[in-house]
């Protein structure tokens, strides 16, 4: 659509989209690119590692979870003094000197003093001594590789670690909050603070302990300091593309970054366009892009497109399951308007969804070779007649940004529409509240049942003065419900909360639905099985 949008009107348009993971790139879903006609090049550089950001996310990451093991281990093995002692090194003339990360952690705790000498005993204890729970904590590892045996692992086991022992385990690393503070941070000044103030657990009072408590939130920054500039590309037909940031949908909030969206509209002025994306759908994707990054950009979309496909459709209607690697099933290489139109009452509740923000909806027709002219026709009926602004079906995966332009009009119109919008609720609310809004609102939900450990964290979060955090859902992308075998428009479940977290340095409560995993595994017959290299052009093949 954006190439159309450029060739249409002739003015300044640019994309905004996340990078992929190399988790499922190698796991299930090949290139992440695009595909055909429309497709943003180089797609291999776009596939694999590109400019290195989600490595320097995984450093990051997993040097606050050394720090953590590494603090606990020396606080259980010295005296007061002896890490008083090795925090603050006394030069040859007897002088300490507590260093910026150090200060904050003062200030957190109520002491003004700024010489060490000076600090007497007990405060000394109240400084060195973060005192963390080690049940309490939620940060874990991460790596980007779609690796199942890495869920729960024990830590500790060497000799030298006198038995300190932990389970703990590993997320994909655009699960990691590091990544969503990528994505929701506005200038580099706001990303210090948001790593600074994570929350990695609490100390035996229950007090949470961040990342500036350890001294990290300074180096994190240091590694995170490349990674705020998106990166340009480019689609086939030369329409600029910025990537930034890659959060998944389902354990964070699937958007391209602020600071993408900020810099496109700079470029393309007030009379401009910038596309910027939303993924896995309008009830996990796009409810987060109102209510969380909306909130902290300050930017309102003029219209959503909400893109659908007759194969997803008809796969909602009751359809096999398309998997990779398999055969299509004859269902979707075949008419069949009966199944089709069961399976319309999806894309009718995501529909439902995004006009309940007040926000003018374009439904995206994404056609495939097999499908009937027919087919699209009866989509673009249904979509109309639920509230839908236009409805058109789009080829530009055969034909470039030409096979989009019809749709690239009816955004243009429906941006020219006046907007009414809205949150889903206010951050005042309580947690278990919004909690209820989404799920029932959202969902479908008949209701929301809490485990006794869901309901423990809530208390806590409250109290420690983060509940009015935006809500942040855990869910399946491939369902309304918790359950992802549950396609259509689920009716009468209750909506599951296994546990909850604290994403505190990127802004957002996430709450666990049902059993959602933050680390994929790999299936039977990985993407990577068709991915290798031409060793004499040096030409990536497979990732198509």
């Amino acid at each position: 659509m954006c190439q159309a949008l450029g060739a249409y009107l002739g003015k300044k348009v640019i994309t905004c989209i996340r990078q992929p993971s190399q988790g499922p790139t190698f796991g299930i879903k090949g290139g992440a690119a695009g595909g055909g006609y429309s497709q943003v090049i180089p797609m291999e550089e776009l596939n694999l590692h590109m400019t290195g950001d989600i490595h320097a996310i995984a450093a990051a990451n997993n040097l606050l979870a050394a720090a953590i093991d590494a603090r606990m281990f020396h606080e259980s093995t010295q005296s007061d003094d002896a890490l008083f002692g090795r925090l603050c090194p006394a030069d040859a003339e007897g002088n300490r000197k507590f260093s910026p990360v150090m200060r904050r952690r003062l200030k957190k705790i109520g002491i003004n003093k700024v010489d060490p000498n000076k600090l007497n005993p007990e405060e000394r204890r109240r400084f060195v001594r973060l005192d963390i729970n080690p049940d309490s904590i939620t940060w874990q590892r991460v790596l980007d590789v779609n690796d199942r045996f890495l869920r729960r692992i024990t830590v500790g086991e060497g000799p030298k670690e006198k038995g300190k022992t932990r389970q703990t385990g590993f997320d994909i690393t655009v699960a990691s909050e590091i990544m969503a503070i990528l994505a929701l941070a506005t200038d580099l000044s706001d990303m210090r603070e948001r790593l600074g103030r994570m929350v990695i657990g609490t100390n035996n009072d229950d007090i949470p302990i961040t990342a500036d408590d350890l001294g990290v939130g300074g180096a994190l920054t240091v590694l995170m300091k490349d990674s705020i500039m998106p990166t340009l590309m480019q689609t086939l037909e030369g329409t600029p593309v910025f990537v930034h940031a890659g959060p998944f949908a389902n354990v964070a909030h699937g958007n391209s970054s602020i600071i993408a969206d900020q810099i496109a509209l700079k470029l393309v002025g007030n009379d401009g366009y910038v596309v910027t994306e939303s993924g896995f759908g309008a009830d996990i994707g796009m409810e987060k892009f109102f209510d969380i990054k909306c909130r902290y950009s300050g930017l309102i979309p003029n219209a959503v497109v909400l893109v659908t496909t007759i194969r997803a459709l008809k796969m909602h209607g009751g359809g096999p399951t398309v998997t990779a690697g398999k055969p299509l099933d004859i269902v979707y290489q075949n008419e069949n308007l009966e199944l089709l139109q069961v399976g319309c009452a999806n894309m009718v509740a995501h529909i439902r969804n995004a006009l309940r923000f007040g926000v003018p909806v374009v439904v995206a027709v994404n056609r495939f070779k097999d499908d009937t002219d027919d087919e699209v026709e009866l989509v673009r009926q249904i979509a109309l007649d639920a509230g839908a602004e236009s409805a058109v079906m789009s080829n530009h995966w055969a034909e470039g940004g030409a096979g989009a332009i019809d749709l690239a009009k009816a955004v243009i119109a429906a941006c020219e529409k006046p907007a009414d919008f809205s949150f889903l609720y206010p951050l005042n609310m309580g947690v278990k509240e919004k909690i209820d809004v989404i799920a029932c609102e959202i969902y479908g939900a008949d209701g929301v049942e809490y485990s006794a450990e869901a309901d423990r964290k809530i208390d806590l979060y409250e109290r420690s003065g983060f509940g009015d955090l935006p809500i942040c859902m855990a869910k399946t992308h491939l369902s309304l419900s918790h359950d992802p075998l549950q396609k259509g428009v689920p009716t009468g479940f209750i909506l599951p909360i296994r546990d909850i977290r604290a994403s505190v340095g990127a802004g957002f409560l996430y709450p666990l639905v049902g059993a959602i995993s933050t680390m994929p595994g790999l299936p039977t017959r990985p993407a990577y099985y068709d991915i290798d290299i031409d060793p004499n052009t040096g030409m990536v093949i497979g990732l198509s």
